[in-house]
C-alpha cells in the first residue's frame, strides 16, 4: 500500500529539493550572509535567471544544512524500527558529531559546532547537554524535515513530538530552538497526509500544547528553564498566523498587494530575531510557510520567496524546497536545478529507504 497516495518518488524529491534549496538559498556563503534581497536577485539576474542556473559544485555546493539532515535521515533509517528511542538519539548524535568533519567552506553554526564538541558517547545520555539560554537558532529546525516522512500519519504524533525535540535539544536545549525542528518535521508530516496549507500553522499550535506536556515530564532536570522560556515560540506563531488571517486554520491566506522582494525582507526582518530573517528556531520555519503559502504551488516563486532573501536564506531555502518537493515532487523544476545537487546519490537513496521504512508500518502490509 502507498502511504496516503504519496509516492516514493516526492520522498526522493523532498530530499533532493531540500539540498537544492540549500544551495541556492547558500551560493557558497555569498547569499546567506547577504541582508539584501534586492541585491540577490539583481545578481541572479546576472546569472540568467534562475532557469539558467545548474546547482553543482563547485559554484553551488550545499551548507550544514543539508550534511546535518543527511545526518539526521541516515540515523533514522539505521535505527529502522527499533522501539528504543535512546538508541535513536545516541545515533543522532553520533551522527551530528561525524557531520562536523565535513564542514570546511560550509558554514556550520557555532551553537552546532560547540554542542558537538560537547557531546560524551562514552557515558550513559551523553548526548543531552544542559539548557541553553543562547540555543534558540535555527540549526535544528534545518536538518528535522525528514522527521516527518518517517513518522507521517496523524497517529504518529507523539512519536514525531519526542522524535523532533529529542534530535533538536542535542545541539539546541532550548524551546526556541528544539520547536523549530518540531515544526519542520511536523509541516513534513502534514503535507505527506496532504492537509492544506492554510491548515498547518493553526496544527502546529495545538501540538505545541502536546509538546508542552512532553517536555514538562522529561526529567532532564531543567524543566523550570525550558517552561520558563517556552511562551517566545509560541507568541510569535499566534502573531504571524494572525497577521495572515490563518489563525483559525480555516482562512485563506492574506498578503499585502504589493509584496516584493523589498517588502519581503522588510516583514522578514519585523518578525525575525534581531533583525535577520530565518536565523532563529521559529522564524525559519515561518518564513518557509509564507513562501509556500504564497507560491501558489510554483517552484519559482517558493524560490524567489524562500531562498532569495536577505538573511538565513539557505535554511529557509532548505526547508521550503524541502516541502514543495513532498507536495509537488519535481513539478515545474527544472533539471538542471537538481540533477547535478551536491550529494544527490546519498539523498535519493535515504529518501528510498524512509519511504520503504515509513510503509513497512502501513496497516495491512
Amino acid at each position: 500500500m502507498e502511504l496516503n497516495n504519496l509516492t516514493k518518488e516526492k520522498y526522493v524529491a523532498a530530499m533532493v529539493l531540500g539540498a537544492v534549496g540549500d544551495a541556492l538559498g547558500y551560493k557558497n556563503g555569498d547569499w546567506e550572509l547577504c541582508t539584501s534581497g534586492k541585491q540577490i536577485h539583481e545578481e541572479l539576474s546576472a546569472l540568467g535567471g534562475l532557469a539558467n542556473v545548474r546547482v553543482q559544485p563547485p559554484l553551488w555546493t550545499v551548507s550544514d544544512d543539508t550534511v546535518m539532515h543527511l545526518a539526521t535521515a541516515e540515523s533514522l533509517v539505521k535505527h529502522g524500527s527499533d522501539p528504543d528511542n535512546k538508541k535513536l538519539f545516541k545515533l543522532f548524535a553520533e551522527e551530528y558529531k561525524k557531520s562536523m568533519t565535513d564542514m570546511i567552506g560550509r558554514f556550520a553554526g557555532e551553537t552546532c559546532k560547540n554542542s558537538c564538541e560537547l557531546i560524551d558517547l562514552t557515558v550513559p545520555n551523553g548526548y543531552r547537554l544542559p539548557f541553553n539560554p543562547y540555543g534558540g537558532g535555527c540549526g535544528a529546525a534545518m536538518r528535522s524535515m525528514c522527521i516527518g516522512l518517517r513518522f507521517s500519519r496523524p497517529n504518529d504524533v507523539t512519536k514525531l513530538i519526542e522524535v523532533s525535540i529529542e534530535s533538536g535539544r542535542i545541539t539546541h536545549h532550548h524551546p526556541t530552538g528544539y520547536l523549530g525542528a518540531l515544526a519542520t518535521a511536523l509541516f513534513a508530516s502534514y503535507a505527506v497526509q496532504q492537509k492544506p496549507l492554510r491548515e498547518w500553522g493553526a496544527g502546529l499550535l495545538s501540538v505545541i500544547n502536546m509538546a508542552k506536556l512532553y517536555v514538562a515530564n522529561c526529567s532532564t532536570g531543567f524543566e523550570k528553564e525550558n517552561l520558563d522560556q517556552w511562551h517566545h515560540f509560541e507568541k510569535h506563531w499566534q502573531d504571524y498566523l494572525r497577521s495572515r488571517n490563518i489563525d483559525n486554520g480555516r482562512s485563506d491566506p492574506i498578503f499585502p498587494a504589493n509584496y516584493d522582494v523589498i517588502k519581503r525582507d522588510l516583514f522578514y526582518k519585523f518578525i525575525s530575531y534581531e533583525g535577520f530573517g530565518g536565523g532563529s528556531g521559529y522564524d525559519a520555519p515561518m518564513i518557509a510557510y509564507d513562501a509556500l503559502l504564497a507560491s501558489g504551488g510554483q517552484w519559482m516563486k517558493v524560490c524567489e520567496h524562500g531562498m532569495f532573501h536577505g538573511g538565513d536564506s539557505d535554511t529557509t531555502g532548505s526547508i521550503a524546497g524541502f516541502l514543495y518537493g513532498v507536495i509537488h515532487g519535481y513539478k515545474d523544476v527544472p533539471d538542471r536545478n537538481y540533477s547535478s545537487v551536491e550529494y544527490r546519490d546519498r539523498l535519493e537513496k535515504v529518501g528510498r529507504e524512509l519511504y520503504d521504512l515509513a510503509n513497512k508500518n502501513e496497516p495491512g502490509n
